[in-house]
């Protein structure tokens, strides 16, 4: 099995002729579907909203994308807060999850009239003291352990930094009755990047039980369960991707059953995708330079580690397709590595591919969400454009390459002194 790419070796070769490799490309028709499909599967529920998860891929021009398809978004810092504003986004579009939160970004968040969910039970001071108590508050819930689904574990959420306990959750929301709170959420994410159709329902049967507890313990009016993300999509191309309508009908059959008969009807549903809503949707492009014959088979190409951060940080496979010869047996053997003084500096391992000759043009798949945005720039490696591929095939750049001028910005003051 293999994965299709969006462009051709042709339009890329159209495309390279006015933007060098390596650059991200992201499908605007793919996205814009995807977003329809993901509304259509929760239609049924009248308050959904999705609030795009920022950190993914943070581009004003796939934002603006987003919100025309009606989507909020979910922001966890102050440039991620005003890159929304400056999108348009405005309360109720815009969802605050941080952790380990600055003052300045709480007083921020308020300002722009996001839905704050807090964190931790110590934020509440914090909040009441730099911006008030809102009316409409939201609180993350951790249940610690290990999440399941049927025999398999899928995540070990009392390992992770993000969320308050059962009694934490409960105590916070009675204290933030008694400061002035009127309407109440509740958030978690027990799973990262899960390629099941039962994560979402399992989740939601968890959330909507504590629900009815909650409401129960402390008469506060529930008015949204936020899902957040983790529904994932099958980076090998062995793998089936998820159904979002199964899972929507999944969420429906829980919220019939548990929400409905509590007379809590009325709540909204909220998802807070990234991976989901764009990593199929981008592509790394980069070009094959140098070749090397050692112990192993090398390929070089003129993207690193600092352009893809995930297979050097977790070891995280990509597929690879060489364009012009997707159909050419895949009967050579290499490491297909970027120039970073790292050895994890490599985009694929031991990966069976078709022969690679110098200036082979190659696509890295499943770049659109967590591609760019986690790019840094060690050894003074520069980031690379963000090119959008337009419903009607034209391509433009939606965000431009950095300079070496830009690596030295910082330095401006150090440079005035030398």
């Amino acid at each position: 099995m293999s994965k299709i790419p969006f462009i051709t070796k042709e339009k890329a070769e159209e495309i390279i002729s006015k933007f060098p490799t390596p650059f991200h490309i992201y499908d605007e028709k793919g996205i814009r579907e995807n977003a329809r499909r993901l509304k259509e599967a929760f239609s049924w529920n009248k308050g959904f909203k999705e609030y795009f998860a920022v950190k993914a891929t943070p581009n004003p021009t796939i934002l603006k994308i987003l919100k025309e398809e009606g989507c909020g978004t979910d922001c966890s810092s102050y440039a991620e807060l005003l890159m929304s504003k400056k999108c348009g986004f405005v309360n109720p579009d815009i969802m605050f999850s941080s952790n380990d939160t600055p003052e300045e970004e709480f007083k921020y968040a308020s300002e722009v009239g996001a839905i704050i969910n807090l964190d931790d039970i110590t934020h509440i001071d914090m909040l009441e003291k730099v911006c008030g108590i809102p009316e409409t508050i939201c609180c993350r819930y951790n249940p610690g352990g290990t999440f399941s689904i049927s025999t398999t574990i899928m995540d070990n959420p009392g390992d992770a930094k993000y969320g308050m306990t059962r009694e934490q959750i409960r105590d916070a929301f009675i204290r933030l009755k008694e400061l002035g709170a009127k309407e109440f959420g509740i958030h978690s994410f027990l799973a990262s990047n899960t390629v099941s159709n039962e994560y979402y329902p399992t989740l939601a049967r968890i959330l909507f039980k504590l629900a009815v507890e909650l409401k129960e313990e402390t008469g506060v009016h529930i008015g949204f369960i936020n899902l957040s993300g983790g529904v994932g999509v099958p980076y090998t191309p062995d793998k089936e991707p998820n159904d979002i309508y199964v899972i929507g009908q999944g969420v429906k059959e829980a919220f019939e059953e548990i929400l409905v008969p509590a007379g809590m009807g009325d709540i909204s549903i909220f998802t807070e995708l990234g991976r989901f809503m764009l990593a199929p949707y981008g592509h790394l492009v980069t070009t094959a330079i140098h070749e090397k014959h050692t112990h192993k088979e090398y390929i070089g190409v003129d993207a690193c580690a600092a352009n893809l951060m995930r297979p050097a940080m977790y070891g995280a496979y990509h597929h690879i397709t060489v364009l012009g010869k997707e159909s050419a047996p895949c009967d050579h053997m290499y490491d297909v590595t970027g120039s970073l003084c790292e050895n994890n500096d490599k985009f694929a391992i031991d990966r069976k591919l078709p022969k690679i000759d110098m200036g082979d043009i190659i696509v890295i798949h499943d770049t659109g969400a967590h591609g760019f945005a986690m790019g840094y720039n060690y050894n003074g490696r520069l980031k690379s454009a963000e090119l959008l591929l337009r419903e009607d095939g034209s391509v433009i750049e939606i965000r431009r390459a950095e300079t070496v001028d830009d690596y030295f910005a910082t330095l401006d003051n150090y440079w005035n002194c030398i």
